[in-house]
């Protein structure tokens, strides 16, 4: 069969062209850090789940992790701004220099309201906020719960139903979608790890702000429907108790 050459318009013909392997190469964002005044660094996290990451996404993993490392440090770095002029004072007694007398009182000055923190007037309005965040993981970890068990509670039904009437293969596909059910509840109660991690990194600070010390329980496992609804009936009894804890500070805004 005899190959026939047609004229395309230019711009036609180019949209024709394969693109080169340079317009196809997925780029490689490398590494990112930032070197911290504190001699260490902070490196920037790829989310892989998200894909393969950019420079614009590892830019922002960064940013993250800075703003509240400048937001940790500014007490500190007033205290070591004090610690200069105060060596030159002590250095100096009996008779002091002026120069480091006037350094020292500017920075004790400046430092004036970090000695407010370990105060329960500073540290009231953080626990509440802490508890408030608290509550809304929560609450969303309740609703999420509900969702499941209204999706597991048929699905059981069903499942002895099949297994009474000895539809084999029924059973195993809703066995097959009561496990995924089951798997996905363990790891929603996986996700409140860190809430009692923060409960108890909090302590001292409960203790300072004169509220009693919230501890979370033990949530079990999500074996089946009665234990899942066992762990909704504990989180339920623990955030009526973060609840009656926010009231008494002023509650959640």
């Amino acid at each position: 069969m005899p190959n026939i050459d047609i004229k395309v318009d230019a711009d036609l013909s180019q949209l024709f062209q394969l693109p080169s392997c340079d317009d196809l190469t997925l780029k490689d964002p490398g590494g990112l850090s930032v070197q911290l005044p504190t001699g260490g660094s902070l490196q920037a996290f790829a989310d892989i789940s998200k894909g393969i990451p950019t420079d614009c996404a590892l830019t922002f993993s960064l940013m993250l992790q800075i703003a509240p490392f400048l937001a940790s440090i500014q007490c500190l770095l007033k205290v070591l701004k004090l610690l200069k002029p105060l060596i030159d004072v002590i250095n100096g007694l009996p008779v002091p220099p002026v120069k480091a007398l006037v350094e020292f009182g500017e920075a004790a000055a400046a430092l004036a309201p970090c000695l407010l923190i370990p105060t329960p007037a500073s540290i009231i309005p953080f626990i509440r906020d802490l508890l408030c965040l608290i509550l809304k993981v929560l609450n969303c970890f309740l609703s999420q719960m509900r969702s499941l068990i209204r999706i597991l509670g048929p699905l059981t039904l069903q499942l002895q139903a099949a297994q009474e009437s000895g539809n084999d293969e029924l059973t195993a596909t809703l066995q097959c979608a009561s496990q995924n059910a089951q798997t996905q509840a363990g790891q929603i109660m996986n996700s409140l790890g860190p809430v009692g991690v923060l409960l108890e990194i909090a302590g001292p600070l409960f203790e300072i702000a004169g509220v009693p010390a919230i501890t979370f329980p033990a949530l079990g496992s999500a074996t089946d429907l009665a234990a899942l609804n066992s762990v909704i009936q504990t989180v339920q009894s623990i955030t009526g108790d973060i609840q009656i804890a926010v009231d008494l500070l002023g509650g959640c805004s």
